[in-house]
């Protein structure tokens, strides 16, 4: 039986996991799967639905009448809520607030956990998120801790908006990502922390290039100490 390998990043908002995971699963034609972005349609599905991240009672509700998949169209990885391709609607601030505020609740996490663990099962998968390391996949042949200043990841983002047109402010930018760093850190179930056995990467001051070409290198020393 040939071996599946997986690879977790973990990391705070706005730390570029999921630029970076995308690129190194091209490289090493790997499946990459997006966490967050199921997250994010989660929280897409109690926005439509008019529910507060607080209401624990209708968030266990509605997480039952939701199905969220991801599907890869010419190694695209697309999102789907209840049949709707929603990849274009999930990525706005206010959606981001909501997937960080709601994912607290257990019954969000076992939903969608039990995807996450299928997929990583089966194929050679790189996941990035918060409790990948952790909780998702403990035994990932690889775990990086992908981290950067507040500063740093809010004029990542700011840029990111200004590009595509939207007004923004980059002090409130910068408070939202110190806001949703606590609610990751502290929450109750499979809070944002770095795995024991995980590799601190603290881009700030790199490069994407130089941060998957060096998680490229981790991951051939790991296969390399297999063989060994």
């Amino acid at each position: 039986m040939t071996k599946v390998y997986n690879i977790a990043i973990d990391g705070p908002a706005g730390a570029g996991k999921s630029t970076i995971a995308r690129a190194a699963a091209k490289k090493l034609n790997f499946v990459y799967v997006d966490t967050g972005a199921m997250y994010r349609a989660m929280a897409l599905h109690f926005l439509r639905n008019g529910i507060s991240a607080q209401d624990e009672a209708a968030i266990s509700a509605a997480v039952k009448n939701a199905d969220v998949t991801l599907v890869y169209e010419n190694g695209v990885q697309q999102v789907i809520l209840n049949g709707e391709n929603v990849s274009g609607l999930i990525r706005t601030e206010e959606v981001g607030a909501m997937a960080s505020a709601a994912s607290v609740h257990l019954s969000v996490r076992e939903k969608l956990v039990e995807l996450q663990k299928g997929l990583a099962a089966r194929e050679n998968v790189i996941m990035d998120g918060r409790d990948i390391g952790t909780c998702v996949l403990p035994d990932a042949d690889l775990k990086i801790y992908l981290t950067a200043s507040s500063r740093v990841r809010a004029e990542r983002r700011y840029l990111e908006l200004k590009e595509k047109g939207q007004e923004c402010s980059l002090d409130e930018i910068e408070k939202d990502i110190i806001k949703r760093d606590y609610q990751d850190m502290n929450r109750e179930h499979s809070p944002l922390k770095q795995a024991g056995d995980a590799v601190l990467l603290d881009s700030s001051e790199m490069t994407a290039k130089e941060v998957i070409d060096r998680i490229l290198l981790l991951f051939e020393e790991k296969k390399l100490g297999e063989r060994s």
